[in-house]
């Protein structure tokens, strides 16, 4: 995989946020020019990587039915919610990546979600509608991680193919952290399709029904 070129930090701004159960957490918000995709994606930094440290940084694909509206079908707001505590704690990185629906975009994914409930996987509803079972790239995301400083990371995630292509766009993956097994209702299927057919590190033990 070749090797992204420069990008450059465009603007710094301190968000404070406040989730739905109370919690609190104060990010830099960090946008940049020159990303390989030319989408607008935002590194968010947190907490103080202690010296000598390695920055756990998490790669969050935007979700605006789970992320914003809470959606069952999914695990990613709770996901969301997750990380930006673990690394407050820890200090590193949340990079919000533009990348709704594994990178097929809103309306599909909805499209899919309704192949979905006449009983396609999440991977078999996408190629159903002749998209890619998971179209997401990540150079922009190497080049944000570079930019900041940060070619040396602890990731956050439970998906071996965000590490492997990481790692082949130049940036060190010391060790893969999964996040919680964030269960309900409504994705089990989603998280065992996850876990059997992308090898995520979810244990299907806990994924009854």
């Amino acid at each position: 995989m070749p090797q992204p070129g420069p990008a450059t930090v465009r603007s710094r701004v301190r968000i404070p946020l406040t989730f739905s159960d109370g919690y609190r957490a104060e990010a830099e918000a960090l946008t940049f020019h020159d990303l390989a995709d030319g989408a607008e994606h935002l590194a968010l930094a947190f907490g103080e990587v202690p010296e000598g440290g390695t920055p756990l940084v998490r790669l969050h694909s935007e979700c605006l039915t789970g992320d914003v509206f809470g959606s069952d079908r999914c695990d990613c707001g709770p996901q969301l919610r997750e990380s930006v505590e673990r690394i407050t704690e820890a200090g590193g990185y949340l990079l919000y990546l533009r990348q709704e629906g594994r990178g097929i975009g809103l309306y599909n994914k909805l499209e899919a979600y309704s192949l979905q409930d006449s009983g396609l996987d999440t991977y078999d509803a996408n190629t159903a509608l002749g998209l890619p079972e998971d179209g997401r790239d990540y150079t922009a995301a190497a080049q944000m991680l570079t930019t900041l400083g940060a070619t040396g990371i602890d990731l956050l995630s439970n998906n071996p193919d965000k590490a492997q292509q990481l790692a082949d766009l130049g940036i060190t993956v010391r060790r893969r952290v999964p996040t919680g097994v964030h269960l309900s209702a409504s994705n089990v299927r989603y998280l065992r399709a996850k876990a059997e057919r992308t090898g995520h590190s979810i244990e299907l033990s806990r994924l009854v029904g």
